[in-house]
């Protein structure tokens, strides 16, 4: 009994909590699902950072050492680091679906799975810069731009570097933030609150396995099948559901939370969280440019060589 108050409380999350709050939180989830300790998402970092690396050196490696597929160094490390780029984004996307469909009350809900899965993908956004990297230095080797003692003098290898930083700038750009910007403010400024929001986010990785499948089938040059034309529609599909309207969704959600309609939502949150949103749809929408403007030369008739949809974003 709390003498002060008079109210019977509990504690719970280092402070003590009245009846009315312990029932609002035990009906909102957040007794059931406490935060990991700070050990425990140390070691999630740590197991982010061996897994991602070690997935992907195991498939090059049995890329290129299986009886039936024996597949050249370069071809190894493309089909590789896609397939790392579909675990990473199958994973981060049932950890959305799961969190955000827990969450009832979109503010205040928690769930352990929003900070745990935050923690094990931030190592996959550093490693996947150099994956790329690797991708984009093996295809510069095959089109015959320096020989093999080229391509280990220094400038050279800058060269290549150059050559990857300008053709893969925005995307190295939007890992860099992901890591440098959008962990921490997720791990501290949020302060437990917006795990729904969280949970949708992670769910914009749901294109993720369309884009790598695109990029494969292309490295094989198929892209005159069927295969190739269904992936094509079903990222078109993924990527403008899953990314570009996800932000109206999101300003919609809270509009119906806060009693608002849709358009008066951005007068009625703070600007810094209006430009956040601003910024991360910029390259969606960038994207969503190329998805479409390359679905267009795809299933245009036959005449014209039909180039990649799939020149955006995996």
């Amino acid at each position: 009994m709390d003498g002060s108050h008079g109210t019977l409380s509990y504690w719970s999350e280092g402070g003590l909590l009245s009846v009315r709050d312990a029932v609002r939180r035990c009906s909102h989830g957040h007794l059931f699902s406490p935060s990991l300790p700070q050990r425990g998402m140390t070691l999630l970092f740590v197991l982010g950072c061996v897994f991602f690396p070690l997935s992907f050196t195991v498939l090059c490696w049995g890329l290129q050492n299986h009886s039936t597929l024996r597949m050249q160094r370069p071809e190894a490390v493309l089909v590789a680091s896609k397939l790392v780029s579909s675990v990473q984004a199958v994973m981060a996307s049932t950890a959305g679906y799961i969190v955000s469909t827990s969450c009832k009350h979109i503010i205040d809900d928690q769930h352990w799975l929003s900070s745990a899965y935050t923690q094990f993908a931030v190592p996959y956004f550093i490693y996947d810069i150099y994956a790329m990297f690797l991708c984009h230095w093996h295809k510069h080797q095959v089109k015959g731009h320096g020989d093999e003692a080229g391509a280990k003098a220094p400038g050279s290898t800058w060269a290549v570097a150059r050559g990857y930083l300008h053709k893969e700038f925005l995307m190295v750009l939007h890992h860099a933030v992901m890591v440098l910007v959008c962990f921490p403010l997720s791990v501290v400024w949020r302060q437990g609150k917006g795990d729904f929001f969280l949970g949708c986010l992670l769910m914009a990785e749901v294109s993720t396995p369309f884009v790598c499948l695109g990029k494969i089938l292309i490295q094989y040059k198929q892209q005159h099948t069927l295969l190739h034309k269904v992936n094509g529609a079903l990222m078109l599909l993924s990527f403008l559901c899953c990314r570009v309207l996800l932000f109206p969704y999101l300003y919609w959600a809270y509009g119906r939370h806060a009693g608002l309609p849709l358009f008066a939502v951005p007068l009625a949150i703070p600007a810094h969280v209006n430009l956040g949103a601003a910024l991360l749809l910029a390259p969606q929408l960038y994207w969503f440019f190329l998805i479409c403007r390359g679905a267009c030369r795809l299933f245009r008739p036959r005449g014209t060589p039909p180039p990649s949809p799939c020149q955006t974003k995996d």
